[in-house]
C-alpha cells in the first residue's frame, strides 16, 4: 500500500455519505446520497433502513474505487445519525419495520406516563437523560407494541442504532453498538459498561435482542469480500455528535463545538467525571477507549439546517440554502420579525414536546427576506440560551467551535459571535463528524498512537469570527426573543 486511506461512512439525517481521507487529514473524495424523509402522521418521522444499507453500499464502493481498490483502504470509521432505531431479522438481515428517526415525537404520551409515575428523576440520575420521545428506548417499546413482525420475530429480533445496523450488514452478521451511540438509548447507566438490566425492564426492551457494547476504537470485525472486492476492516465507531467533537480537536476539558446540521448539538468536554446537570442539559458518554472514558455535557436542539430545508420546500421562500446569505444581507435587521422554530417541539434547555412553531411580527411590510433573517436568528437565539445553561453548570464557553453544513455560512458564524459575545471559530473543512470518525479509524489501524497525535496531523486551519453587534441591538433581539420564548 503506497499511502494507506481511510474510508469514512457517515450516516446523517438527510443523507448518507462516503469519505476517503488521507493520514494527514485531506479529504480525498466524497459522494453523497439523500434519504428519503417519511412522515406518516403529524410528529412521526421515519427512513428506510434497507435504503440506507443501499446507499451506503453504493457510495462506500465509489470511495473504494477512488482509492484505487480495496487493498488502498486502511480502515473504515463509521459515524451516525443518533437514537433513530433500526429493528431487523438475524435470520434474515432485513428489516422488520421503517426506522424511527430520532426526530419522531410519537412517544411523548409514553414518556409523560413516566415522568408522571415519577421516574424521571432516576433515570436522569442513571443516564444522564431528560425523558424524552427523543432517545431510543420509548422508540424499541413503540416498535414491540405496535409492528407485528417485531413481535414475531422472538428470539430473531435486533434492535440498533443506525451504526449497529450498518455493520450488521457491512460484516454478515456483527451485531454491535459502540458506548457513545449505547449511551444515548436510556438503557445504559452513563458510568456502566453494559446494558442495565433495570432499565431494560423498566421500558421494556428485552435484553437479548440488543447488541453488544464495544468501545469507539476496536477490532470491529471486517466486510464481506463481495461487496469491495476483498475484505476491509472496521476500526472506529462513533455516534455522530461525539464524533464531531473529536473531529473538532475538542480533547481538553471545557472546549466545546457546536454542529450546526439537521438540529444543532452543543457538546463540552468534562473529562473523567461523570457530568451532573442541574440545568436540563444532558450528561453523555463522549469517548470510551480500553481503560480511558470520557463524559461531555450536550445541549441539543432539534431543528436547525431542516428549518432551512423547511423554508425551502415547504413554503417556498427559498429555492436553495445557499440563498440564504445573500437574502438576510438584503435587510438591516428582520424587520420586528421573530420566529420560534419548534416545529419538532423544543429541545434543551427547555424540553417541550409540545411546543409548536410560530412567527411573530408580520406585518404588510414584511418581506421574505425578513422571514429567512428571522429564521437564522433564531438559531443564535436558541444557542445563546444553551450557553447560559452550561455557564449555570460551571462550563462558560471560552470560544465556540463550529462545524456542520450551516456553518459555512458567514453570516451564521458572525451573528454566532454577536449574539454569543464570544469569539466563534470554524475549521477549514466543516465536516467535521467525518474527520473525528477518520481519526477513530486512523488509531484502531495503527496510522497514530493515539487521539491527540491523530487531532495534531490531521487537523488544519480555520477561520475566527469576533463580536462586532452593538451591545443595544444585541440586548434587544434577545429581549424580543425571550418574550416569544414565554409567550409559547
Amino acid at each position: 500500500m503506497s499511502e494507506p486511506h481511510i474510508l469514512v461512512l457517515d450516516e446523517g439525517t438527510t443523507s448518507t455519505r462516503a469519505m476517503l481521507y488521507a493520514p494527514d487529514g485531506r479529504r480525498l473524495g466524497m459522494t453523497q446520497a439523500e434519504l428519503t424523509q417519511y412522515y406518516p402522521q403529524p410528529g412521526w418521522v421515519e427512513h428506510d433502513a434497507a435504503e440506507i444499507w443501499e446507499k451506503t453500499l453504493a457510495c462506500a464502493r465509489e470511495m473504494v474505487a477512488l482509492a484505487g481498490g480495496a487493498d488502498r483502504i486502511a480502515a473504515i470509521g463509521i459515524t451516525n445519525q443518533r437514537e433513530t432505531v433500526v429493528a431487523w431479522d438475524r435470520r434474515t438481515g432485513q428489516p422488520l419495520a421503517p426506522a424511527i428517526v430520532w426526530q419522531d415525537r410519537r412517544t411523548a404520551d409514553h414518556c409523560a406516563a413516566l415522568r408522571e409515575a415519577g421516574e424521571e428523576g432516576a433515570i436522569q440520575r442513571r443516564t444522564g437523560l431528560v425523558l424524552d420521545p427523543y432517545f431510543s428506548a420509548t422508540k424499541m417499546r413503540w416498535l414491540l407494541d405496535h409492528a407485528p413482525a417485531v413481535v414475531e420475530a422472538g428470539d430473531a429480533l435486533a434492535f440498533g442504532t443506525v451504526e449497529s445496523w450498518v455493520v450488521w450488514k457491512l460484516t454478515g452478521g456483527l451485531h454491535v453498538s459502540d458506548a457513545s451511540n449505547a449511551s444515548r438509548t436510556q438503557l445504559m447507566a452513563l458510568d456502566g459498561t453494559e446494558w442495565d438490566r433495570g432499565l431494560c425492564d423498566l421500558f421494556g426492551v428485552p435484553l437479548r435482542a440488543l447488541p453488544e457494547i464495544t468501545d469507539n476504537i476496536g477490532a470491529f470485525g471486517e466486510t464481506r469480500a463481495e461487496w469491495f472486492g476483498r475484505p476491509i476492516a472496521i476500526r472506529g465507531l462513533m455516534g455522530d455528535q461525539q464524533a464531531a467533537t473529536i473531529g473538532q480537536g475538542c480533547l481538553t476539558p471545557g472546549d466545546a463545538k457546536a454542529t450546526l446540521g439537521t438540529g444543532a448539538f452543543v457538546l463540552a468536554h468534562m473529562g473523567s467525571a461523570v457530568p451532573v446537570s442541574r440545568h436540563r442539559l444532558l450528561g453523555t458518554l463522549l469517548c470510551r477507549l480500553p481503560g480511558e472514558t470520557s463524559y461531555a455535557l450536550e445541549g441539543s436542539l432539534f431543528v436547525a439546517g431542516s428549518l432551512i430545508q423547511w423554508l425551502r420546500d415547504e413554503l417556498g421562500l427559498i429555492a436553495t440554502a445557499a440563498e440564504t446569505e445573500g437574502l438576510v444581507r438584503s435587510v438591516p435587521d428582520s424587520g420586528g420579525v421573530t420566529m420560534l422554530p419548534a416545529l419538532a417541539g423544543l429541545g434543551a434547555p427547555h424540553w417541550r414536546a409540545d411546543a409548536k412553531g410560530v412567527i411573530h411580527g408580520l406585518t404588510l411590510g414584511t418581506k421574505r427576506a425578513h422571514i429567512v433573517r428571522a429564521a437564522l436568528e433564531s438559531l443564535s437565539h436558541q444557542i445563546h440560551d444553551l450557553a447560559g445553561a452550561f455557564a449555570a453548570d460551571g462550563v462558560p464557553w471560552r470560544t465556540l467551535r463550529i462545524d456542520g453544513g450551516m456553518s459555512a455560512n458567514d453570516w451564521i458564524a458572525q451573528d454566532l459571535a454577536d449574539i454569543l459575545d464570544l469569539p466563534v471559530d470554524r475549521p477549514a473543512d466543516v465536516e467535521t463528524t467525518a474527520k473525528g470518525a477518520a481519526m477513530l479509524a486512523a488509531v484502531g489501524s495503527g496510522l497514530f498512537p493515539s487521539l491527540s497525535t491523530a487531532s495534531a496531523a490531521m487537523g488544519a486551519g480555520g477561520q475566527r469570527f469576533t463580536p462586532a453587534l452593538p451591545e443595544d441591538i444585541r440586548r434587544e433581539r434577545l429581549r424580543g426573543w425571550q418574550a416569544l420564548l414565554a409567550s409559547a
